[in-house]
């Protein structure tokens, strides 16, 4: 059973990487994934919070930062070491069919720490939000979910690997959303 998943995450690997591959796409992914081109949003969320809503909003971004924080340990410090999944782009078996669009790194693979953290931060953003601002819900599924497509489209990161990533994050912006609004009920 793990086996034939194994195989069928490969195929869809190579599908998205290889099959999809385009200039547009090779010039826009690399720029999804890279921290410093979503910079203007992320100091956008800061400003916004403590402007609109002054002491709740460094609570705010605390807990954001806390979740943020939360999916990174969980993910990077705790699932995979233990795992131990090469990435596709250092597997030795794909090394004809890998392209080059991002360097590589050294680092495990599963889960995906960037989908892991931007769903969760995206899932607690959508839960404390979405009362007062409705389109918050798409916006921050598809902003945790380009990020997320754009791994495995440059070949850091098999399609289970941003999937599980996704589900680990989502839970645990769940939770931290929840936790806030227990904290902060006013809010």
């Amino acid at each position: 059973m793990i086996e034939s998943i194994q195989q069928f995450d490969v195929e869809l690997f190579l599908k998205i990487h290889c099959g999809l591959s385009n200039g547009f796409l090779d010039w826009l992914m690399p720029l999804m994934r890279n921290r410093f081109f979503w910079s203007p949003l992320y100091i956008f969320i800061v400003i916004f919070c403590i402007k609109q809503y002054k002491k709740q909003g460094y609570y705010i971004i605390g807990m954001a930062l806390f979740t943020f924080a939360l999916g990174d340990i969980v993910s990077s410090r705790l699932i995979k070491p233990f795992v131990a999944r090469v990435r596709p782009c250092n597997d030795f078996s794909l090394a004809n069919d890998i392209i080059h669009r991002v360097p590589c790194g050294s680092g495990l693979s599963f889960p995906s720490a960037h989908a892991t953290n931007h769903f969760a931060i995206a899932v607690f953003l959508i839960g404390v939000f979405y009362s007062r601002w409705k389109p918050i819900l798409p916006i921050g599924i598809f902003w945790a979910a380009i990020i997320s497509f754009a791994q495995v489209y440059v070949g850091v990161h098999y399609p289970v690997d941003v999937i599980t990533g996704a589900l680990l994050g989502t839970l645990i912006g769940f939770i931290c959303s929840r936790i806030f609004k227990k904290l902060q009920p006013e809010f």
